[in-house]
C-alpha cells in the first residue's frame, strides 16, 4: 500500500493546539491488569478511548502519558486499554469502546492488517477514529499520526555505517511482523544501507520489539555470524537486549543502533554501549492524537497524515 506523504506537525503547532484546548483537570480512566477500563467522574461529557498495543514498553507508556496530559488539559475523560500485543484482545477492547458510546477512539494497532476490521464498525457509526504510531490497513481512519519511520530508518542506516567505519557485516532485529512501524523502519534502513556498498546485511529476524526476545535472537544470530560488526534494532528495547547479548563487546567490537530514544536507550548511549538511537517523541504523538481527535469530535477537519519529526541521538547530543 502506497504510503501518503507525511506532513510535519511542529512542536509549536502541537503546543498551540494544547493551549487552545486548556480546561479543568480531573481524574481520568485507568486500566486493570486485564486491560479493562474504568472511567473516573468528569465535569465534561466527552470521553475518548485510547487502545494501546501494549504498556509493557516505555515508548507506549510515554505515548499514553502525552495523551493523558492533553486530555487533562482539555477536560475530557481518557479511557486507556492495554492489549498486551494481542489483536483479539484489542478487538474486544475497541468493541467495548463502541458499547460505551465514547465520543472518539485512538488506536495504536497490535497488527495493522487486523486493525481494519477492528475499527470498521466505529467508522460505520460515524465515530471519529485516529491511528497513532502504527497505520490501520483495510479501513480509512480520519487521521494517522506517526513519526516518519521511513526517514528514521534511513537515518539509522547512516548512523550505523558511520559507527562501523562504513564497512562490514551487520544484523537487523525486526519488530512485530505486520506493523507499519516495523515495515517502514525496515524499508528506510534497507534502502539507506544500499548507499553503503561495503556493508552487508547477513541476518534479519523478528524479535517483536521486546528486550528479552532481542537478547535471545541476537545471541543466536551472533553465534551464527561471529564476524558481524553492527546491529540495527527497530526499537530500543531490542537494541538493549542485543547489548546484553554482546556483553563487553558492545560499543567496542560490535556497534548497536536502536530506535525510539527511550530513557534506557539514552542511558546506553551515554555509557557507550549503544552507538545511536533514532529518537521519536512519543509524548508528542500522544498529545497530537488527542488534540486531533478532539478537533474531529468538534466537527473540524484534520490532515489525513500528520508526521512528528525524528532526530538522531548519539553520545554528542544524548
Amino acid at each position: 500500500m502506497k504510503k501518503p506523504a507525511m506532513k510535519l506537525l511542529t512542536l509549536t503547532a502541537v503546543s498551540a493546539l494544547l493551549l487552545a484546548a486548556c480546561g479543568s483537570g480531573s481524574t481520568t480512566g485507568s486500566t486493570t491488569a486485564s486491560g479493562d477500563a474504568s472511567v473516573g467522574s468528569k465535569s465534561s461529557n466527552v470521553s475518548i478511548g485510547l487502545a494501546l498495543s501494549t504498556l509493557n514498553n516505555p515508548f507506549f507508556v510515554s505515548l499514553r502519558d502525552g495523551a493523558q496530559a492533553a486530555a487533562d488539559a482539555a477536560g475530557v475523560t481518557l479511557v486507556v486499554t492495554d492489549a498486551r500485543d494481542d489483536a483479539t484482545q484489542q478487538a474486544n477492547q475497541v468493541q467495548n469502546f463502541q458499547t460505551q458510546k465514547l465520543s472518539g477512539v485512538i488506536i495504536n494497532a497490535v497488527d495493522s492488517d487486523a486493525a481494519g476490521p477492528i475499527v470498521a464498525p466505529l467508522i460505520a457509526a460515524k465515530t471519529p477514529v485516529v491511528a497513532v504510531d502504527r497505520a490501520v490497513n483495510g479501513a480509512t481512519v480520519d487521521s494517522f499520526i506517526a513519526s516518519d519511520n521511513v526517514a528514521g530508518g534511513a537515518l539509522a542506516a547512516d548512523a550505523l555505517a558511520k559507527a562501523i567505519g562504513d564497512k562490514g557485516k551487520i544484523i537487523v532485529l525486526q519488530g512485530v511482523a505486520g506493523t507499519s512501524a516495523s515495515r517502514d523502519r525496515g524499508k528506510g534502513f534497507t534502502d539507506g544501507i544500499k548507499k553503503h556498498p561495503n556493508i552487508q546485511i547477513v541476518a534479519t529476524q523478528p524479535a517483536d520489539f521486546d528486550r528479552t526476545k532481542g537478547l535471545d535472537v541476537a545471541t543466536n544470530l551472533l553465534q551464527a555470524q561471529p564476524d558481524a560488526v553492527g546491529i540495527f534494532a527497530e526499537n530500543d528495547e531490542m537494541a538493549l537486549g542485543a547489548i546484553q547479548a554482546l556483553g563487553a563487546r558492545a560499543g567496542k567490537d560490535v556497534f548497536v543502533v536502536g530506535f525510539d530514544g527511550t530513557a534506557d536507550g539514552v542511558a546506553a548511549i551515554k555509557a557507550g554501549t549503544m552507538a545511536a538511537s533514532i529518537a521519536q517523541q512519543p509524548e508528542e504523538l500522544g498529545k497530537s492524537a488527542v488534540t486531533t481527535l478532539l478537533a474531529l469530535i468538534d466537527g473540524k477537519t484534520a490532515e489525513k497524515t500528520i508526521g512528528v519529526p525524528v532526530v538522531v541521538l548519539t553520545k554528542d547530543n544524548a
